[in-house]
């Protein structure tokens, strides 16, 4: 089953070895979510301060669903 995201869902966006030193997961909080197809979507995501902080970048849209997770939140 395919993960289903929405605005305001707290995720970590993964990336790859193309971003270099800065791979890996990153914390924020999906706010625009653009269609593409009828299956499949650009999801944006405002990064968290710390993640803006490493990537020197505010937000990133996400279309690879294996590079996007939702947050667990603990209780």
């Amino acid at each position: 089953m395919t993960e289903s995201y929405q605005v305001g869902d707290r995720v970590e966006i993964y990336l790859d070895e193309k971003f270099g030193d800065k791979s890996g997961w990153y914390a924020g909080t999906v706010f625009k979510i653009d269609p593409y197809s009828e299956h499949r979507s650009f999801y944006w995501v405002n990064f968290e301060a710390e993640a803006q902080a490493i990537t020197g970048a505010r937000q990133i849209s996400v279309f690879n669903l294996k590079n996007i997770r939702k947050v667990i939140k603990e209780k």
